[in-house]
């Protein structure tokens, strides 16, 4: 079912995700405090929602909650992800680095993601930070990170 009028927003929460594995749906969320789209004092448990991430097999069940008063969906995410990424940004960068500095990419990770991260970089980079960037793939990586741009996004 597509929620129509409703407003999605994901909020990365430090947890361990090797305990959300193991305990699942039974996983004790920290529920926010307040809406943070209209600042109401209450959000309800709205379920959960499937996720998958590198190196785990099955789907990993995400904390969601819904806010009465603007309707805005809530969805609780691991920090060290990225949104819509499977794989941490500690792994992407890694495995940028290594192209970069070693000419190869990481073992174990499909080629073809990997490239898709470098491009998507390099386009980020242009965009947004100039060609001053190009040969500094890794810390514009960083720059773009702390603006909060997800570096390896593939639009613009």
């Amino acid at each position: 079912m597509i929620l129509k009028d409703v407003d999605r927003m994901v909020i990365p929460v430090e947890v361990e995700l090797k305990c959300v594995v193991e305990q699942q749906r039974d996983y004790p969320w920290p529920k926010p405090g307040r809406c943070p789209r209209c600042e109401q004092g209450r959000v309800w448990g709205h379920g959960f929602v499937a996720a998958f991430f590198d190196g785990i097999p099955a789907a990993v069940y995400l904390k969601r909650f819904r806010c009465p008063g603007c309707r805005c969906v809530i969805r609780l995410r691991p920090k060290g992800y990225f949104r819509h990424f499977q794989a941490s940004i500690a792994c992407i960068y890694e495995s940028l680095s290594r192209r970069i500095g070693y000419g190869r990419y990481q073992p174990g990770i499909s080629r073809s993601r990997q490239r898709h991260w470098m491009r998507a970089l390099q386009r980020q980079v242009a965009a947004y930070l100039g060609q001053g960037f190009r040969g500094r793939l890794l810390e514009g990586f960083s720059v773009l990170l702390q603006r909060g741009r997800v570096p390896v996004a593939g639009d613009i």
